[in-house]
């Protein structure tokens, strides 16, 4: 469930041949939507906790 999470978050935020990476705000807000439907709700919860995270830091 929480793979599931981070899956769809990486593939909607990174590039990819066939698409650009979104946002990371719309991103959010996608998981969000799916809440209860995709996504079990409180790893969506536990998900938009967290800071969101732009990259940055990654070496």
């Amino acid at each position: 469930r929480i793979v599931a999470v981070a899956d769809v978050y990486d593939a909607l935020t990174n590039d990819r041949p066939y698409k650009r990476a979104w946002p990371i705000e719309e991103a959010r807000a996608e998981i969000e939507r799916q809440s209860g439907k995709q996504f079990d709700p409180d790893v969506v919860s536990a998900f938009l906790s967290l800071p969101p995270e732009d990259g940055s830091k990654l070496g």
